[in-house]
């Protein structure tokens, strides 16, 4: 896509293409899912990647009211996680838990394995590091099984381009993908939303996002007896290739949730960001990071991340229109306590509107989104604004690692692949990133490499 037909996007057209249930067109000819509309059909599940988000997901997908589920496999290339992701799953579903010792797989072809104990039409779920999103979807679409995903699901441009490409399989053969964005299921928010459309604050004049807290994501040094590889996977956060960094898993949440209060996508973002004294900490991640994106109106998104212990906190999203303004979050992501105000001060001053508490959980309300999608076989497909909302994100990292504005032409046509043998990884293969003689890993470098966000040692 041009930046001209970017811009041109109109907001019915974005609304209409990245809403909560939003999905492309349906090929009848591609049908390969079967249609649960009963009772007495069983919804088969397998979870691949089980860390603490895989476990909430299963948790939630086995929660849902609307018709039976079932846990029949699980996978993971570490067995103390599968362990005890097994083990807390059963105190809590012991009754639709149905995976014995053989449909519990490691190894980097367990995903294969788990999604081979499923039927066509059956849910795969997917909360793995997202380097291996796109490995893991296209072998889901072979399989003709519907897929619940977490963010981010690409870090990098070329990545992104794969699951757009994959997204468009996926509706053509009429399958129902879930992205773990779940703030756009939360009720209040989607109430938020249709007042900001209907003008309750007026024309959107800038927003702001917050994520800050204590130190995260940093690991210490590899011990001798480690495998590189399964060093930096289990410490993924720590990596751009494994899953974006910080800035991307993290702060992917508000980056999108504004960007849909806006109604469009960024085109544009310059950013700054740097590093304090880490010891002997291990990672590729900033500190800090302010970026300020563009969207084709010239409206501003100001976002803050910070990760340094003894600093306020804050994690909360606003918007600022001509009559007013909103909060879009506002201590997390649950509860979201919207509201809307007269005012551009939100202290000591009464709300137009307030949503209603309590409120239900985002978490759970994604999963009863999706399986009442597939049993009613209505469209659904989040994967290919998954993928935007990813891209966008690393958009704004890509800004504040370079030192250079970067636009979402320049991201989505980087040619840099961070991870690009990921599909072939298997037990004792090269990582990604290679320390260099005395123990350090690429960093990103901004003003001395602007081109890509790092680059390898040689």
């Amino acid at each position: 896509m041009s930046e001209r037909t970017h811009n041109n996007t109109s907001r019915r057209e974005f609304l209409k293409s990245t809403g909560c249930l939003a999905a492309g067109s349906i090929l009848a000819a591609g049908l390969t899912s079967r249609i649960y509309a009963g009772e007495n059909n069983t919804i088969q599940v397998a979870l691949i990647g089980c860390g603490g988000r895989g476990t909430g997901a299963a948790d939630n997908a086995l929660s849902v009211k609307s018709g039976p589920m079932k846990l029949v496999a699980m996978a993971d290339v570490f067995e103390n996680k599968l362990k005890s992701s097994y083990e807390n799953l059963m105190k809590q579903h012991a009754d639709k838990m149905d995976v014995p010792e053989g449909h519990r797989f490691l190894g980097f072809d367990g995903y294969q394995k788990a999604m081979d104990c499923l039927r066509p039409g059956d849910i795969a779920i997917f909360a793995t590091p997202p380097a291996f999103r796109w490995v893991h979807f296209q072998y889901a679409i072979r399989k003709g099984l519907h897929v619940f995903m977490e963010k981010p699901v690409t870090v990098d441009g070329p990545t992104t381009k794969r699951m757009i490409q994959l997204a468009e399989q996926a509706d053509q053969k009429n399958l129902k993908v879930g992205v773990g964005l779940m703030v756009r299921h939360c009720r209040g928010r989607q109430e938020l939303l249709k007042r900001i459309q209907e003008g309750e604050i007026g024309d959107i004049l800038m927003m702001r996002g917050y994520r800050m807290s204590g130190r995260s994501a940093a690991v210490g040094p590899k011990r001798p007896d480690m495998d590189e590889l399964m060093y930096q996977i289990r410490s993924f956060h720590s990596w751009i290739w494994a899953s974006g960094g910080v800035f991307s898993d993290y702060y992917i949440h508000q980056i999108d949730e504004l960007s849909w209060m806006k109604g469009a996508w960024p085109v544009s973002a310059h950013a700054l960001g740097g590093r304090q004294y880490r010891g002997d900490a291990v990672d590729q991640n900033f500190d800090n990071y302010a970026v300020e994106y563009t969207y084709p109106d010239g409206t501003k998104l100001f976002y803050q991340g910070r990760n340094v212990t003894g600093c306020q906190n804050g994690f909360n999203s606003f918007v600022h229109g001509t009559k007013g303004s909103a909060v879009v979050s506002t201590s997390g992501h649950t509860p979201g306590r919207v509201r809307t105000y007269q005012t551009h001060l939100m202290e000591g001053v009464e709300p137009i509107w307030r949503y209603p508490q309590p409120e239900k959980s985002p978490y759970q309300l994604e999963w009863d989104d999706l399986v009442e999608a597939i049993r009613n076989d209505r469209p659904y497909n989040e994967a290919k604004r998954g993928a935007e909302a990813s891209l966008v994100t690393s958009m704004g990292r890509m800004a504040a690692h370079t030192g250079q504005t970067i636009t979402y032409e320049q991201i989505l046509n980087c040619p840099h692949e961070f991870a690009p043998n990921v599909d072939k990884f298997t037990t004792g293969y090269p990582a990604p990133l290679q320390p260099n003689a005395k123990g350090e890993y690429p960093q990103p470098q901004p003003g001395i490499i602007t081109n890509q966000e790092y680059k390898e040692f040689a």
